[in-house]
């Protein structure tokens, strides 16, 4: 057997799941260890894959088979699953084009670890394509139609105004007199994809911007500078959080010279009541009843360091209680990773933009994944792209 360890001892833990992802490209089953050694891999020797380990500098280790029934003993006694892995999962990312001025975590890391995607904006998705994958992550990206809230700052730069530009084009050829209705019905299609069984990973400001599409997708919170006309002053009641995937009875900010969205984000980066982005803790979980949360926060170590984003991290008061918290600031309200189920899909959202740049401004470079190999923080993104890939079962009891 090849065992692919993910505790400390490996070198290159983002290339690793990389490794996984073409295993099971091959056809072949793989064994997802929760909680062994960082949540190990495990599957049958095979010498083109060892040699590609080997290439990409990761850290594998061959076991016999009587240590192999040494580990399902270890595994069996101790707070630990293992979960079969049965088809690489068909991957698409909701990205536009030209995605100035930012580059995109997930899209990096998938790079990095040569994990094949697929690219799909509003046409696919209104077009129908959603429904072709098992997993979507949402770019970072501003769904109310808002331009990530940067009038104020950038509204004069040649790349906000070739943005607009393009998305009123586009809104047009779609059939929308506004920009942030193309957006809502975007948002209310990639709800329905989960509902249908997809499963979706979104980060930053499309996180929160996705909460607030869908609470108000029967009023207009966008400012007179997005879509040529004030917001609707009775907004606020008539938001309807059963429509969102995570949150509720949250706020929103309509005025467009602010350049937050509103209350989901505990930590407001761009005001001055901004708060710093603060390390923060993976929770335990019951690897046999709670087999999903734990395959989300497999790592190395529990205390992942903070980073900003537009959306840095939520506010623990408006997540529904139907919600899981994956990892949260201790002692204080920010819940920084969550997952959830609707209808017959589920999500998880992370907030941040870049777990390996505490604050990624506007124009910045990218980050140079080959000396971030070991990134915690990046492992959650991975996780959650292998997850689709897992044996459904029923639920322990």
């Amino acid at each position: 057997m090849m065992l692919v360890p993910m505790d400390d001892r490996q070198t290159d833990h983002l290339k690793a799941y990389g490794l996984i992802y073409k295993i099971l490209k091959d056809g072949r089953q793989v064994y997802w260890c929760l909680n062994y050694r960082g949540g190990a891999f495990v599957t049958q020797d095979d010498k083109a894959f060892a040699l590609k380990a080997g290439v990409d500098g990761i850290h594998y280790e061959t076991v016999s088979q009587s240590q192999w029934a040494a580990i399902l003993k270890i595994i069996e006694s101790e707070n630990m699953e293992k979960v079969t892995l049965e088809k690489a999962p068909k991957i698409a990312i909701y990205t536009p084009l030209n995605k100035l001025p930012w580059d995109d975590a997930v899209t990096m890391a998938l790079t990095y670890a040569d994990i094949p995607y697929d690219k799909i904006y509003d046409k696919e998705v209104l077009g129908g394509r959603l429904e072709t994958y098992n997993w979507l992550h949402l770019h970072h990206e501003d769904f109310t139609g808002q331009y990530s809230k940067f009038y104020r700052s950038f509204h004069n730069t040649p790349w906000y105004q070739r943005q607009k530009m393009k998305l009123e084009g586009l809104a047009k050829e779609l059939g929308f007199q506004k920009v942030p209705e193309l957006k809502k019905a975007v948002a209310l299609a990639i709800r329905h994809y989960v509902e249908k069984g997809g499963f979706l990973f979104a980060m930053c400001s499309a996180t929160n911007t996705l909460e607030i599409a869908l609470a108000a997708l029967g009023t207009d919170i966008a400012g007179r500078p997005f879509d040529g006309d004030p917001p609707d002053p009775q907004h606020a009641a008539k938001l309807d959080y059963s429509n969102c995937l995570a949150c509720e009875g949250f706020t929103v900010q309509t005025d467009p010279m602010a350049s937050h969205f509103g209350n989901i984000d505990f930590n407001l980066v761009n005001t001055p009541l901004r708060k710093p982005a603060m390390d923060f803790v993976l929770f335990d979980f019951s690897a046999r009843l709670d087999p999903v949360p734990t395959m989300l926060t497999q790592n190395h170590t529990r205390t992942v360091k903070g980073f900003y984003g537009l959306l840095t991290s939520f506010n623990k008061s408006i997540i529904k209680n139907s919600v899981i918290v994956l990892g949260s600031v201790p002692g204080t309200n920010r819940v920084k990773y969550l997952h959830g189920v609707v209808g017959k899909g589920m999500f998880a959202f992370l907030g941040g933009h870049d777990p390996e740049d505490y604050t990624h401004a506007v124009g910045d470079k990218p980050t140079m994944l080959q000396f971030h190999k070991n990134s915690p923080g990046y492992r959650l993104i991975l996780n959650n792209v292998l997850f689709p890939a897992a044996e459904k079962k029923e639920k322990k009891t």
